[in-house]
């Protein structure tokens, strides 16, 4: 299946490859880029751009910084799941400090998501690893 995308986010997209947070690039750089399973990053999915993003298992990893714990920050979230859900996508997201903390633990939650989602033919199980903040 392929997603639809609004081809003005491309440029964006590149835009945010290049200036990537510092737990981005850590989540990228030491883990995602070397997965057995392909990811790719800042991809425009809908009106949307993902973080990190998985076709062969369906998945969306986003890193949320301080933006998106505000009343708004919230609601936008709340709507863009919504939608990306639609595509059958599953949405796990990691706070920045989870990453700086915990990254082991959010390693193993990711490769738990990926396996479980490659189980269940594209479907997500509740992964049982510490580190999502779902």
């Amino acid at each position: 299946m392929s997603l639809d995308y609004n081809k003005k986010n491309i440029a964006l997209a590149k835009n945010l490859r290049k200036n990537a947070t510092r737990e981005e690039k850590h989540l990228w750089y030491d883990f995602l880029s070397k997965h057995e399973i392909r990811f790719q990053r800042q991809k425009a999915i809908d009106n949307f751009i993902a973080d990190f993003y998985c076709h062969k298992a369906k998945l969306i990893i986003e890193i949320d910084g301080s933006q998106h714990y505000t009343e708004g920050g919230k609601q936008k979230d709340e709507y863009r799941t919504e939608i990306l859900e639609n595509y059958g996508l599953k949405i796990i997201r990691f706070t920045n400090s989870q990453i700086n903390s915990n990254f082991q633990g959010v390693c193993a939650y990711i490769d738990a998501a990926v396996k479980a989602s490659l189980r269940e033919g594209g479907g997500i199980c509740e992964a049982n690893v510490e580190g999502s903040t779902r």
